[in-house]
């Protein structure tokens, strides 16, 4: 677990606690069910309990949080089921965001798709799991930026907030495979393949849905899988 003092960017103090409590939380130092005592996560973190308390309610309102009357906070636990939910949405979603990148694809789009996959790849190679999950994250959000839809922007990084929760507890096993998957969508976005992009990016959250169910010893029900 890493100590740090925070407010020394220039976002509020509220959402650097946010994010620092939600990376806790995704990478799995702060355990599902576990609770979340404010004066401990202040003392932590270098910083008053107001913050903390707001950090809270707002990691509540997006789900990684639960917050129990007469108990205090703990940590959300992800449900199979829950799982199941966010990878459909993410098949349309993702599906459609790889479509309209490959529609809307420029030389310095797909070279900073490049980029993020060579970063990647040097992640997977070394056993940087942490790492490995935030690149997953930035090259999806990197593939929506490329897509040039704002209302598809709005609605991918809290999906894929709760993605990365996922994906952080099977990155050991998926980290290779997604690298190459995450490859062969950059390729077909790179050559304008609307189709091809598109079916490649399901196929993904296919085989991503596929490896998690393997994780918590289910299989799927759902044929195309």
């Amino acid at each position: 677990m890493t100590d740090l003092t925070l407010g020394g960017t220039h976002r509020t103090l509220r959402d650097e606690v946010t994010a620092e409590i939600r990376r806790r939380i995704v990478s799995g130092e702060l355990a599902q069910g576990e609770r979340l005592i404010e004066d401990r996560l202040a003392a932590l973190l270098g910083v008053s309990r107001n913050p903390v308390r707001e950090s809270i309610r707002v990691l509540a309102a997006e789900g990684f949080v639960q917050v129990i009357p007469r108990i205090g906070a703990t940590v959300a636990r992800l449900s199979a089921e829950e799982a199941e939910e966010l990878f459909d949405v993410r098949m349309a979603i993702e599906g459609l965001a790889a479509r309209l990148a490959a529609r809307k694809r420029t030389p310095q789009g797909a070279e900073r798709l490049r980029r993020v996959l060579e970063t990647a790849k040097e992640a997977v190679e070394n056993g940087r799991l942490e790492q490995v999950a935030d690149l997953n994250t930035s090259f999806h959000l990197a593939v929506g930026e490329v897509a040039g839809n704002s209302y598809l922007n709005l609605m991918m990084t809290p999906m894929l907030q709760r993605a990365q929760w996922v994906f952080s507890q099977t990155a050991a096993v998926r980290g290779p495979h997604s690298w190459t998957e995450h490859l062969s969508l950059c390729e077909a976005i790179a050559a304008g393949d609307e189709d091809e992009a598109q079916a490649r990016a399901v196929a993904h959250v296919a085989a991503a849905r596929r490896s998690f169910l393997a994780a918590i010893g289910r299989t799927t029900k759902h044929p195309n899988d």
